[in-house]
């Protein structure tokens, strides 16, 4: 993985030239996983003008070797606890005789910018922007692999619980519990707070789950991800509980369905991310839904669960091969509950057979 990493940062280091600067900070988390391997928490990449370095906040445990740093960085930790790593960083790019220096201002407080200006006065701060976000939006086929991984987990972790019984069961009980079971199927953990939603609250996205218990006839919608070496996959289904589904449920259901199956077929390399959205959203409004929907169809996903590109009314930019994204439409209806359908697909051209479909749990309306 070291020609790997060194060769994104020479990504980063010629787009950061192009703007004038010799060396970046980089601070954002998931950026720094990205251009370093799995750093400690809180760690800064200094992209050096000479050398690059990893600023650590405290000493380097003893992971295992995929969860562990690029070994080609040198390491440099704090020599006091309570220090800033990326103030450290900033240090050390003038003591490398730097006039230039790109930081990323959208993950920076105000005044951690004003110490790096003060640490290094001689230093022109530049704003590196979301540079680091834009090289991750493509995938190469050992990310794809690990959120390849985490939608097995993912799958099967909810497949286990659909054999349960699940009426007189609280929301909060049902989401621990799949927690619990991603961990134990090889999760590094959760991707995101997982949602549990039934009856009225069905089908509501980012649902926080309650202590309603699942009673016969509702709608029971499930939204989970599993992180899989650093990298974060989503799955969303819908349900009925313990009956046979209601003429309103089957028809709800079935115009989801067809949502988001307009919105898989559209993920071509060279589509535009709002013509994705379109796709789905037509489907919904056309059958006069257009007041429950969502604000967007899907989204990007790695090594943070909200990434770019975003399939929203006014995203721009199109789709490339290699881009994993979510498709997820769904409609609430207040008081009676609703449906939301999530997979997370890869992008991928005709040639290679179209949309890679990562998490396979079915999409029949099962009454469970």
């Amino acid at each position: 993985m070291s020609d790997v990493y060194a060769a994104r940062r020479t990504r980063l280091r010629e787009r950061c030239h192009a703007v004038g600067s010799q060396s970046a900070v980089i601070s954002h988390p998931a950026n720094v996983r990205y251009l370093a391997g799995a750093a400690p928490h809180g760690s800064v990449l200094l992209l050096g003008e000479r050398e690059d370095v990893l600023v650590c906040p405290g000493p380097l445990d003893d992971r295992a070797a995929e969860a562990r740093p690029d070994e080609s960085l040198r390491p440099h930790l704090l020599a006091a606890p309570g220090g800033d790593p990326a103030v450290a960083a900033a240090d050390l790019a003038a003591a490398q005789d730097t006039d230039a220096l790109a930081v990323e201002e959208h993950h920076l407080t105000v005044a951690r910018h004003r110490a790096l200006a003060s640490v290094a006065p001689r230093l022109r701060l530049t704003d590196l922007g979301s540079a680091v976000e834009q090289l991750r939006v493509v995938k190469d086929e050992e990310e794809i692999s690990c959120l390849r991984v985490g939608a097995e987990i993912a799958d099967q972790a909810l497949g286990e619980l659909l054999e349960s019984i699940l009426v007189g069961r609280t929301e909060r009980h049902l989401a621990l519990e799949l927690e619990r079971r991603l961990v134990d199927h090889g999760a590094d953990g959760a991707a995101f707070p997982t949602s549990v939603a039934t009856g009225p609250n069905s089908g509501r996205r980012g649902h926080r789950p309650t202590d309603r218990r699942v009673e016969e006839g509702d709608f029971l919608t499930v939204c989970l991800g599993a992180t899989y070496r650093g990298y974060r996959c989503e799955i969303g289904r819908t349900f009925v509980i313990g009956t046979t589904p209601a003429d309103w449920q089957i028809e709800l259901y079935d115009l989801v369905f067809g949502a988001q199956r307009a919105g898989r077929e559209s993920l071509v390399p060279g589509a535009a991310c709002r013509d994705v959205d379109r796709a789905a959203r037509q489907v919904l409004d056309s059958a006069g839904y257009a007041s429950g929907l969502q604000p967007l169809t899907g989204h990007g996903v790695g090594l943070e669960i909200d990434e770019d590109p975003q399939l929203a009314p006014a995203a721009m930019g199109k789709l490339d091969a290699c881009v994993p994204v979510t498709v997820e439409p769904g409609v609430h209806l207040p008081g009676r509950g609703g449906v939301r359908i999530d997979d997370t697909l890869v992008v991928r051209p005709e040639a290679d057979g179209g949309p890679e479909l990562l998490t396979i749990t079915t999409k029949e309306l099962l009454a469970l």
